[in-house]
């Protein structure tokens, strides 16, 4: 069985790779358009597109939780602002062993929500709903605070906050070839510009999905685990799990792109590609999580 250390190591493995497949991906790309428009065999615009996703990962590791946190509309508050989420966080962060308390973001939507970003303990912070303050009682924000407290001990926030901005890099780049090919006079360059463009408009949100699925779900039961561990109360967890499950709001800022760093998936309400079915839930089963919760 592994243990945090063991998770920690292959959480910080994984940054490690997903951060040398980005630039392989952007490098091949930068290949492929190089070949078309260059007489060098592209050789030139794949230097300039490593570069480009060699730096461009570089800031990601130091601004991903920023943009997160602007992307979902949230504003910093303080202790005096939340005197009692400060003091829970406060309590369960010496019984974690943590030495810094993360930020503390709000997120003025009346949909009970949470989630944890940065890009380790020292640099990271927990975002709640006012609907997650204002439903749930000091036992069960205790358990969502706890369960994100996981996510950042474990460093699954350095993972997740990754993937998010690297494939929406890709796919941003995805978009502006599909554009510029309808744009071009240049017939023969122009639909090979099309042709790339679709594939990358086809294939990034399935594969941004995929990789959001294996690295998601299994993160999730084990952040449940390790916050009843915590807290002492598995009760408490499972019971704001249940209150925000049947909670009817939708959360206007998320994103599908952030959607599975929340504790609970904040759009599955929402019509969308992926919406209706649990193969492409970014959450495991609600009830598979409480009822585990509930048997410890």
């Amino acid at each position: 069985m592994k243990t945090i250390y063991d998770q920690i190591a292959e959480n910080k493995r994984k940054t490690l790779l997903i951060s040398v497949f980005f630039i392989l991906i952007i490098s091949l790309l930068g290949y492929v358009l190089g070949a078309i428009y260059t007489y060098d065999g592209g050789i030139s615009i794949m230097i300039v597109a490593m570069i480009f996703s060699s730096i461009s990962a570089l800031i990601t590791y130091f601004v991903s939780d920023k943009a997160v946190l602007a992307i979902s509309d949230a504003r910093k508050v303080n202790a005096k602002e939340s005197p009692l989420v400060y003091s829970i966080l406060e309590n369960l962060c010496i019984g974690a062993g943590l030495k810094e308390i993360p930020a503390l973001y709000v997120i003025n939507d009346s949909a009970p929500n949470a989630f944890a970003t940065g890009r380790d303990p020292s640099h990271s912070a927990i975002a709640v709903t006012t609907g997650l303050l204002n439903k749930l009682d000091k036992r069960e924000i205790e358990g969502v605070l706890a369960h994100e407290l996981s996510h950042i001990r474990n460093y699954d926030i350095r993972l997740m906050t990754f993937v998010i901005i690297l494939v929406g890099t890709i796919s941003i780049i995805g978009n502006i070839m599909f554009r510029r090919s309808i744009f071009r006079d240049d017939k023969n360059s122009g639909g090979m510009f099309l042709i790339f463009g679709l594939i990358f408009a086809i294939i990034t949100p399935i594969l941004a999905k995929l990789i959001q699925l294996a690295m998601s779900r299994n993160r999730e039961f084990l952040a449940d685990a390790s916050a009843a561990l915590l807290t002492r109360d598995p009760e408490g967890l499972a019971s704001a799990l249940e209150k925000i499950s049947m909670d009817q709001n939708e959360l206007h800022s998320a994103e599908p792109t952030t959607a599975y760093l929340y504790i609970e998936d904040p759009i599955k309400k929402k019509k969308g590609m992926f919406g209706g079915s649990s193969i492409w839930q970014t959450h495991p089963p609600i009830q598979e999580r409480i009822k585990r919760l509930r048997s410890m």
